[in-house]
């Protein structure tokens, strides 16, 4: 069972994570500015525009972040929560424009290659392999969907700084100074791999689909084992907030009349097997068997 202290804890270091994300993400490409300029890279200055763009969006999942804490108000009845859902979608957008900015001067340089500075590339790639590690291991702690795209975001980075590192070593002994835009294609193929599949989890909580961790059908078994009184269900609505937060509600068809206190205590049965199955809030209503329900999918 998930206690609201326990929600309230988890959206606190999710905004920290983020927060301390953005810091690295934005010192690092001015890292990046300076040391492109001293080694004489375009591709290290193209990636730190890149970079100080990644770093708007992180600011900004950052503060769609810290805003999903907020509790529910007349303007959202169910809290700010799915507002960091917003910065994965913004960071998920980001991501993708880069790759193709990538993508778009990798391919070119597969025909004609260009000369760099393998010292200052051998360098940079190590720092840039501690600091985007760093804020990566940080992330991957996290189990919000913004965490997760955040993360990814970092991934690419420390990926990227890998490839250079390898690169800047293949380019100082061999000078084979296609390896770079090499690389970097697969990278960029990577990450937009993995940014579709993030899209696709944002989709389904937009649309309200069901969460992945919950399957329905055994949800259902279980509630009508709760109480053999429990005659059948209808208009069943289970969707996620945010990823985390998941919301049902549902109507239970009794096969005989109870009292208040009663379906009380049958309420209270019901959402502590919801809460053991990750449903922190549910709407449960009772109907008798000749109750007529005119909800979706209840009319016959």
């Amino acid at each position: 069972m998930h206690s609201h202290n326990e929600h309230t804890h988890s959206h606190t270091h999710e905004v920290k994570n983020i927060k301390a994300a953005f810091f690295l993400n934005f010192f690092f490409s001015l890292v990046e500015i300076v040391g492109g300029i001293f080694t004489n890279s375009v591709s290290i200055l193209s990636d730190a525009i890149h970079d100080m763009g990644d770093s708007i969006s992180l600011g900004m999942a950052w503060y769609f972040q810290k805003i999903s804490t907020k509790k529910s108000d007349t303007k959202y009845t169910y809290g700010y929560k799915r507002f960091s859902v917003m910065g994965a979608l913004i960071t998920s957008i980001v991501l993708i424009v880069g790759s193709v900015i990538i993508l778009s001067e990798a391919i070119p340089r597969l025909f004609h290659p260009q000369e760099t500075q393998a010292k200052g590339m051998f360098l940079l790639a190590i720092l840039g392999i501690i600091i985007n590690g760093a804020a990566l291991f940080q992330l991957k702690k996290g189990d919000s969907l913004n965490e997760k795209v955040v993360s990814l975001h970092f991934l690419e980075d420390v990926l990227g700084w890998a490839a250079v590192l390898i690169g800047a070593t293949v380019i100082y002994f061999w000078k084979i100074y296609i390896i770079d835009p090499i690389l970097s294609i697969a990278i960029a193929l990577f990450v937009l791999r993995n940014v579709y599949k993030n899209v696709r989890e944002i989709s389904r909580i937009i649309l309200q689909g069901t969460p992945h961790s919950i399957e329905t059908e055994n949800l259902k078994s279980e509630i009508l084992k709760i109480d053999e009184n429990i005659q059948s269900i209808h208009d069943f609505h289970l969707w996620t907030v945010d990823g985390n937060y998941n919301v049902l509600t549902i109507h239970l068809v009794l096969k005989e009349k109870r009292n208040l206190e009663q379906l009380s205590a049958l309420k209270d049965k019901i959402r502590q097997t919801l809460n053991e199955k990750e449903v922190e809030h549910a709407t449960i209503e009772f109907e008798t068997p000749n109750e007529e329900c005119c909800f979706e999918n209840c009319c016959e």
